[in-house]
């Protein structure tokens, strides 16, 4: 386990958050996905869930949570506490030694029942996961995303959702969960972070204590990228029963997170969809009245931009032709001050937002984990100052358009 403190006095509550990764595969993603939904429901100190509620009152009220999300090939679980520091309440115990104590039991003291975990929390949690999966496929917005990038990348990990796949789900006992625990927390890749007023030295110390098994040399997470080079567009158009078509492209770029040219993607990015003031918001939503929505996302990990809007069914040519002419127009350098200026303070506002928040602080921080570069939010604001129309021209040469997307209605 890496050990990541950021101190500070400036939040009156500490925030901690752990992070496991293993790579995204077939075989344990939708295992994986499980594991933490049956961990938050009891420990061998909680075994119920309400006394694992109750504990968390007793901590004065702490956070507890969890996520589950990609990032590049990786499948990440990162839990999260946050408790109220010590010196604001009168308490006997550290609340930090406790929330450590806590976090420690839910990660490597689950409940188990007759060597592996309690049938009816992997039942009742196998139905959680499935019904989030199937609300992905009602909500058309979300699964028009998932399936553009699940055809992009369909011979690659990163097609696969975090959540895992529903098909897997049923086969799923307590007993191959609990073996899938064990190889998880044995081979995860963990990082945690502590923000708040506490040393290096006082978080180790409660590591040691209360991480037992999980606080063993951890690896790095491989920062290799091999940039998939664009043959031709392929076009992928699904019927389902919607009233309005999701139009969604993909793209690929050679530049990732660890690439000095980071900033310019960002910026990119920012001004194709990323903001009301975009290429794609302005020109296909608003002066053409094509799209309900339209907005572009650049996911720095991958090297992957996407575009999604929703459009009338009979406008998908039109929509196609004019969303590729923005692609164009920022390939050519048709860029005004305007759009940079506007993109560059968006993107200065974010960058600036991050020590607000101690969670914001430990999300920047881990892309630095994941990707192996060294670049702070001030170096990442300057380098983007000093970003200008022939950089953010010569990004967009290396963004090319992968694939397409349509889902639309079925014919009457």
């Amino acid at each position: 386990m890496r050990i990541h403190v950021l101190p500070t006095k400036a939040f009156k509550t500490f925030a901690i958050s752990l992070y496991a990764g293993i790579p995204l595969d077939e075989s344990t993603v939708t295992k994986t996905a499980l594991v933490p939904f049956v961990l938050r429901r009891g420990t061998a100190n909680y075994p119920e869930t309400t006394q694992f509620r109750e504990r968390l009152e007793e901590l004065y009220g702490a956070g507890f949570g969890f996520d589950i999300y990609k990032r590049g090939d990786y499948q990440i679980v990162q839990f999260r506490m946050d408790t109220i520091n010590d010196s604001f309440v009168h308490s006997k115990e550290s609340l930090l030694g406790e929330s450590f104590a806590f976090l420690g039991d839910v990660l490597t003291k689950p409940l188990l029942e007759e060597g592996s975990f309690r049938a009816s929390y992997v039942a009742t949690e196998r139905e959680t996961v499935r019904k989030k999966l199937e609300a992905i496929v009602n909500d058309k917005i979300r699964y028009a995303a998932e399936r553009c990038i699940e055809e992009m990348c369909r011979k690659e990990p990163y097609r696969l959702h975090p959540l895992g796949q529903r098909a897997d789900l049923d086969s799923i006992t307590p007993e191959s969960l609990y073996q899938s625990y064990n190889s998880w927390l044995e081979g995860a890749i963990l990082d945690l972070y502590v923000v708040g007023d506490t040393t290096p030295e006082e978080v180790e110390k409660l590591v040691n204590r209360h991480f037992g098994r999980a606080h063993g040399e951890t690896a790095a997470y491989s920062s290799n990228f091999t940039p998939v080079s664009v043959t031709e567009v392929r076009t992928v158009e699904e019927k389902l029963d919607v009233n309005q078509g999701k139009l969604n492209m993909g793209l690929r770029t050679s530049i990732t997170y660890k690439d000095d040219r980071y900033a310019s993607a960002l910026m990119y990015n920012g001004i194709l969809g990323g903001y009301p003031h975009s290429k794609l918001f302005v020109n296909v939503r608003e002066k053409e009245s094509l799209a309900y929505y339209a907005s572009s996302r650049y996911d720095g990990h991958k090297g992957i931009g996407t575009i999604q809007s929703g459009i009338e069914t009979q406008n998908y040519d039109k929509a196609v032709e004019i969303i590729r002419k923005q692609l164009d127009e920022l390939k050519t350098g048709n860029i005004s001050d305007l759009e940079l200026s506007q993109t560059k303070a968006m993107i200065r506002n974010l960058l600036s937002e991050i020590q607000d928040s101690a969670f914001e602080m430990i999300s920047f921080d881990f892309n630095r984990q994941l990707s192996g570069k060294e670049r702070s939010a001030q170096e990442l604001m300057v380098q983007m100052d000093n970003t200008g129309m022939e950089d953010v021209k010569a990004a967009a040469g290396t963004f090319e358009l992968d694939t397409i997307y349509f889902l639309t209605g079925k014919e009457e």
